[in-house]
């Protein structure tokens, strides 16, 4: 019985191991090298979320230069979610480096239901 309890013991500590390391493969995508030590920001990016709306209702990067995006939150709870870029920054994640390396524009949405203007609360990200 304890030999049965120790390899069942050492299954779930394997499944956790591999559940907590799940993302680190992820930071490589067609879009952008997700932020990490050795990815530097030669730009920076503010996006001030207010009560369903974003400060501006679009925003422009450069393809190729990485940048620091920084999420501010104003008023209510808010966050934004940029699924091409496999972005999304709230309160506890305020801010993330990005490369984008597709052109085109993106749709943000808020990440996060704040209320009955949270479907409205949208803007462009447009790579050039």
């Amino acid at each position: 019985m304890i030999r049965k309890s120790a390899i069942l013991c050492s299954i779930l500590f394997v499944l956790l191991l591999t559940a907590c390391g799940g993302n680190s493969s992820n930071s490589d995508s067609a879009n952008n090298a997700a932020a990490g030590s050795n990815l530097t920001a030669e730009e920076e990016l503010v996006i001030t979320a207010s009560n369903y709306s974003f400060d501006q209702p679009e925003y422009h990067l450069k393809k190729g230069v990485p940048v620091k995006i920084i999420f501010e939150n104003e008023s209510g709870n808010h966050g934004i979610l940029i699924p091409e870029m496999k972005l999304r920054l709230d309160a506890k994640n305020a801010s993330q480096v990005v490369l984008p390396e597709e052109a085109g524009t993106f749709e943000m949405t808020c990440a996060i239901m704040c209320g009955s203007g949270h479907s409205a609360m949208t803007a462009k990200i447009i790579v050039e």
